[in-house]
């Protein structure tokens, strides 16, 4: 895991954020190649759950809301962790992330299965857990008394339930259909960390599917299989993942099911990357009781009414840049001008989620190489995120784009001022083909096409 770390920071793939100020804790930024990595996460997300499908639509909801909707939803009285404190050193965990230590639903008793010990100090005396609320809580206006009181959401869910009705008269959609929404959430968790795995402020993919209560299960099926079969399709090796079921103890106030995708990060046997849950009738049932507000489906064939369940994959593109980051690493040999063999680091991402799809480099800085080059960049630039780069030998070149997961390298050298033609380097083989520059973009297009 160190290793992915270093090579985020040195490349400014993610960046420790408030370096200059000493930092704060499990907050981090995305660099230029970072923020297009993770731009990339979600164009893949958006594309498969939204672009490809005709039963789901999208939505951007606001980061504040009415106190009201919080408390309907259940999150001001039960979106709680237990927290526990540390006798000796005084610091404080999540319960139920300490080894040996069983939370229950409840939140306020923890079933010790083996004498858990303090990660700081190593001691095994801890306070009894009290329940610790996630949500960040602000004031709206210049006065902050309790009638000013909001939340920053602690996920986007709510404003897709609150937007249901409005959504599907202005798309005049059937159900089944869905409503996808990419956006920032802040949970003040009590033990974040594992670089960006667990952080309090995160960017959450999600999609409400509503549909005539008795379908529910089958669409929560349909919606398991498709989720796993998106994190495979862009590059997590099958081995490293696996569907976990909840057990009955673990599922949240509004669930009547849920499963998550899991995969093996190096720093633990399983991490979440996305759940799957069942949230029935919860949600909408809850805000029509709460606001009075008729949020009933009417099915014109049938001539029935119902609030639909709703079927509900939700990830987040912080964690799943980190997967993929993990999952691409790789390390070989490849051999040197001089005929000897180096050490060589790639990033094997899928070609549609690298954040340089191609590198232009001119093998030297010849003046009259670089306007070949420059125009050859300037040529695929529309097209494409690229990089121009004559900094140093040409096989340390390849060697950065590598590293950096640049699925193409095109060369520029002497004989391209007569022949017309470059080299496209691939970055997994390293086999190399010589085209001509008239035909370049429409082989990069072929070759970059999504999928």
């Amino acid at each position: 895991m160190d290793t992915i770390v270093n090579l985020c920071k040195r490349r400014g793939i993610v960046l420790p954020n408030s370096e200059i100020y000493g930092g704060i804790r499990s907050t981090w930024d995305y660099g230029p190649l970072g923020v297009e990595l993770k731009n990339n996460v979600k164009r893949a997300w958006w594309r498969w759950m939204v672009q490809l499908r005709e039963d789901v639509v999208g939505l951007d909801s606001a980061i504040i809301l009415s106190p009201r909707v919080w408390e309907a939803s259940g999150h001001v009285e039960v979106f709680t962790d237990p927290l526990v404190e540390c006798l000796n050193c005084h610091q404080r965990f999540r319960a139920d992330h300490l080894p040996g230590v069983h939370a229950g639903e409840e939140g306020d008793t923890v079933d010790v299965l083996k004498s858990p010990k303090c990660p700081n100090c190593g001691n095994d005396k801890f306070t009894d857990p009290r329940n610790f609320n996630l949500m960040f809580k602000t004031h709206a206006g210049p006065v902050e008394d309790d009638t000013n009181v909001v939340w920053l959401r602690p996920e986007t869910a709510q404003g897709i339930f609150l937007n249901f009705k409005s959504v599907q008269s202005a798309t005049r959609r059937k159900v089944p259909f869905g409503i996808a929404q990419i956006g920032t959430s802040f949970r003040n968790e009590i033990t974040p960390g594992n670089f960006i795995f667990r952080t309090r402020e995160f960017e959450q993919m999600e999609m409400e599917f509503f549909c005539k209560p008795g379908t529910d299960e089958e669409w929560h099926q349909h919606w398991i299989d498709e989720r796993l079969a998106w994190w495979k399709r862009y590059g997590l090796s099958e081995e490293k993942l696996r569907v976990r079921e909840h057990d009955a103890d673990e599922l949240s106030h509004y669930s009547k099911r849920t499963v998550d995708i899991e995969y093996a990060f190096p720093f633990t046997d399983w991490g979440e990357l996305e759940g799957i849950a069942n949230r029935t009738d919860f949600d909408l049932k809850a805000h029509q009781e709460k606001s009075g507000v008729d949020l009933t489906y009417f099915d014109d064939e049938t001539k029935e009414r119902f609030i639909p369940y709703v079927v509900e994959p939700a990830g987040g593109s912080n964690r799943a840049t980190l997967a993929f980051l993990i999952d691409a690493y790789r390390e070989d040999e490849a051999p040197t001008a001089s005929g000897k063999v180096e050490k060589r680091t790639y990033l094997k991402l899928h070609r549609d989620l690298a954040p340089i799809k191609v590198a232009v480099l001119p093998l030297s800085r010849n003046e009259q190489l670089t306007p070949v080059a420059k125009e050859v960049a300037a040529s695929l630039r529309a097209h494409w995120m690229i990089d121009f780069d004559d900094a140093g030998a040409i096989g340390r070149r390849y060697r950065r784009h590598d590293e950096i997961g640049t699925p193409f390298c095109v060369t520029v050298d002497f004989d391209s001022l007569e022949d017309k033609q470059v080299t496209v380097r691939e970055r997994d083989t390293m086999a190399q083909e010589r085209l001509p520059i008239a035909d370049l973009v429409s082989y990069l297009t072929e070759q970059l096409r999504p999928v």
